[in-house]
Protein backbone atom coordinates (compact mmCIF):
# COMPACT_ATOMS: atom_id res chain seq x y z
CA UNK A 1 0.00 0.00 0.00
CA UNK A 2 1.54 3.18 -0.78
CA UNK A 3 1.86 5.62 1.60
CA UNK A 4 -0.13 7.85 0.30
CA UNK A 5 -3.14 6.13 0.82
CA UNK A 6 -2.49 6.17 4.49
CA UNK A 7 -2.17 9.82 5.22
CA UNK A 8 -5.56 10.57 5.68
CA UNK A 9 -6.69 7.76 7.80
CA UNK A 10 -3.59 8.16 9.49
CA UNK A 11 -4.37 11.84 9.94
CA UNK A 12 -7.33 11.57 11.38
CA UNK A 13 -5.62 9.37 13.97
CA UNK A 14 -3.26 11.89 14.99
CA UNK A 15 -6.19 14.62 15.13
CA UNK A 16 -8.20 12.50 17.86
CA UNK A 17 -4.34 11.95 19.71
CA UNK A 18 -4.38 15.93 19.70
CA UNK A 19 -7.78 16.10 21.13
CA UNK A 20 -6.62 13.73 23.94
CA UNK A 21 -3.23 14.98 24.93
CA UNK A 22 -4.38 18.91 24.12
CA UNK A 23 -3.79 21.23 27.64
CA UNK A 24 -3.71 24.73 25.67
CA UNK A 25 -3.71 27.93 27.24
CA UNK A 26 -5.23 30.99 25.69
CA UNK A 27 -2.43 32.24 24.47
CA UNK A 28 -0.84 28.88 23.12
CA UNK A 29 -4.66 28.58 22.11
CA UNK A 30 -4.60 32.21 20.11
CA UNK A 31 -0.96 31.68 19.03
CA UNK A 32 -1.49 28.46 17.24
CA UNK A 33 -4.88 29.18 15.89
CA UNK A 34 -3.66 31.98 13.90
CA UNK A 35 -0.54 29.91 12.43
CA UNK A 36 -2.71 27.44 11.62
CA UNK A 37 -5.45 30.01 9.69
CA UNK A 38 -2.27 31.14 7.86
CA UNK A 39 -1.60 27.25 6.52
CA UNK A 40 -5.23 27.17 5.49
CA UNK A 41 -5.03 30.30 3.69
CA UNK A 42 -2.12 29.39 1.53
CA UNK A 43 -3.81 25.67 1.50
CA UNK A 44 -6.83 27.46 -0.23
CA UNK A 45 -4.39 29.63 -2.41
CA UNK A 46 -3.25 26.65 -3.70
CA UNK A 47 -6.66 25.37 -4.26
CA UNK A 48 -7.49 27.85 -6.63
CA UNK A 49 -4.81 27.03 -9.13
CA UNK A 50 -4.80 23.15 -9.10
CA UNK A 51 -6.02 20.92 -11.90
CA UNK A 52 -5.42 17.36 -10.75
CA UNK A 53 -3.76 15.75 -13.38
CA UNK A 54 -5.20 18.27 -16.34
CA UNK A 55 -2.28 20.81 -15.94
CA UNK A 56 0.88 21.86 -14.03
CA UNK A 57 -0.30 24.39 -11.91
CA UNK A 58 2.98 26.81 -11.87
CA UNK A 59 1.86 29.91 -10.45
CA UNK A 60 0.38 31.55 -7.57
CA UNK A 61 2.16 29.30 -4.56
CA UNK A 62 3.59 26.95 -6.92
CA UNK A 63 5.83 29.89 -7.85
CA UNK A 64 7.24 29.46 -4.46
CA UNK A 65 6.90 25.48 -3.70
CA UNK A 66 6.21 22.99 -5.72
CA UNK A 67 4.31 21.58 -2.22
CA UNK A 68 2.40 24.76 -1.37
CA UNK A 69 -0.88 21.97 -0.56
CA UNK A 70 1.78 20.51 2.35
CA UNK A 71 2.94 23.61 3.28
CA UNK A 72 0.02 25.06 4.15
CA UNK A 73 -1.08 21.56 6.11
CA UNK A 74 1.98 21.64 7.95
CA UNK A 75 1.59 25.11 9.28
CA UNK A 76 -1.86 23.84 10.04
CA UNK A 77 -0.67 21.05 11.92
CA UNK A 78 2.31 22.99 13.67
CA UNK A 79 -0.43 25.50 14.98
CA UNK A 80 -2.54 23.03 16.06
CA UNK A 81 0.43 21.36 18.03
CA UNK A 82 1.50 24.66 19.28
CA UNK A 83 -2.15 25.59 20.49
CA UNK A 84 -2.47 22.25 21.96
CA UNK A 85 0.65 23.09 24.72
CA UNK A 86 1.71 19.37 24.44
CA UNK A 87 4.64 17.66 23.82
CA UNK A 88 3.35 14.77 23.43
CA UNK A 89 1.24 16.22 20.59
CA UNK A 90 4.09 18.34 18.82
CA UNK A 91 5.92 14.99 18.83
CA UNK A 92 2.96 12.64 17.21
CA UNK A 93 2.91 15.92 14.39
CA UNK A 94 6.62 15.93 13.81
CA UNK A 95 6.58 11.84 13.22
CA UNK A 96 3.26 11.63 11.07
CA UNK A 97 5.05 14.41 9.12
CA UNK A 98 8.61 13.22 8.85
CA UNK A 99 7.51 9.25 7.91
CA UNK A 100 4.48 9.91 5.69
CA UNK A 101 5.10 13.26 3.31
CA UNK A 102 8.85 13.05 2.40
CA UNK A 103 7.95 9.40 0.39
CA UNK A 104 4.85 10.83 -0.71
CA UNK A 105 6.05 14.46 -2.27
CA UNK A 106 8.46 12.11 -4.40
CA UNK A 107 5.14 9.61 -5.11
CA UNK A 108 3.65 12.89 -6.74
CA UNK A 109 7.14 14.69 -7.96
CA UNK A 110 7.16 11.32 -10.45
CA UNK A 111 3.97 10.92 -11.26
CA UNK A 112 3.91 14.61 -12.00
CA UNK A 113 7.22 14.38 -14.46
CA UNK A 114 5.88 11.49 -15.89
CA UNK A 115 2.98 13.31 -16.82
CA UNK A 116 3.75 16.97 -17.72
CA UNK A 117 7.88 15.63 -18.90
CA UNK A 118 8.97 19.25 -20.13
CA UNK A 119 7.00 21.76 -17.70
CA UNK A 120 7.57 19.99 -15.22
CA UNK A 121 11.61 19.61 -15.41
CA UNK A 122 11.35 23.01 -16.12
CA UNK A 123 9.49 24.08 -12.77
CA UNK A 124 10.92 21.45 -10.97
CA UNK A 125 14.58 23.06 -11.75
CA UNK A 126 13.63 26.53 -10.56
CA UNK A 127 11.27 25.97 -7.43
CA UNK A 128 12.14 23.62 -4.34
CA UNK A 129 9.60 20.55 -3.45
CA UNK A 130 9.01 22.22 -0.16
CA UNK A 131 11.03 24.63 1.14
CA UNK A 132 9.50 27.65 -0.52
CA UNK A 133 12.08 30.54 -1.87
CA UNK A 134 11.68 34.20 -1.08
CA UNK A 135 10.56 35.08 -4.91
CA UNK A 136 8.52 33.56 -7.36
CA UNK A 137 10.25 31.21 -9.46
CA UNK A 138 9.56 28.94 -12.65
CA UNK A 139 6.66 29.49 -15.43
CA UNK A 140 4.20 31.25 -13.13
CA UNK A 141 1.75 29.95 -15.91
CA UNK A 142 -1.64 29.07 -13.78
CA UNK A 143 -4.18 31.58 -12.24
CA UNK A 144 -6.29 31.54 -8.73
CA UNK A 145 -9.65 30.92 -9.56
CA UNK A 146 -12.67 30.21 -7.13
CA UNK A 147 -14.26 27.65 -8.61
CA UNK A 148 -10.60 25.19 -8.52
CA UNK A 149 -11.06 26.25 -4.82
CA UNK A 150 -14.43 24.13 -4.64
CA UNK A 151 -13.80 21.69 -7.28
CA UNK A 152 -10.79 20.75 -5.30
CA UNK A 153 -12.85 20.47 -2.28
CA UNK A 154 -11.27 22.96 0.00
CA UNK A 155 -13.38 23.78 2.02
CA UNK A 156 -13.68 20.33 3.99
CA UNK A 157 -10.68 21.60 5.68
CA UNK A 158 -11.72 25.45 6.10
CA UNK A 159 -14.76 23.62 7.97
CA UNK A 160 -12.45 21.57 10.42
CA UNK A 161 -10.45 24.38 11.66
CA UNK A 162 -13.01 26.01 13.49
CA UNK A 163 -14.28 22.89 14.94
CA UNK A 164 -10.66 21.46 15.73
CA UNK A 165 -10.10 25.25 17.68
CA UNK A 166 -13.25 24.85 19.19
CA UNK A 167 -12.52 21.02 20.68
CA UNK A 168 -9.21 22.30 21.81
CA UNK A 169 -11.01 25.84 23.26
CA UNK A 170 -13.27 23.09 24.94
CA UNK A 171 -9.95 21.49 26.54
CA UNK A 172 -9.03 24.90 28.06
CA UNK A 173 -7.10 24.20 31.54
Amino acid sequence: MKLSRLRVPLGYLVGALVVLLARPRVATLAAGMALAVAGEAIRIWASGHIEKTERLATGGPYAFTRNPLYVGSALMALGVAIASASVLVVIAVAAYFAILYPPVIREESAFLAARFPGVYAAWAQDVPAFLPRLRPGGPRESRFDWSRVRKNREWRTAAALPVVGALLSWRLL
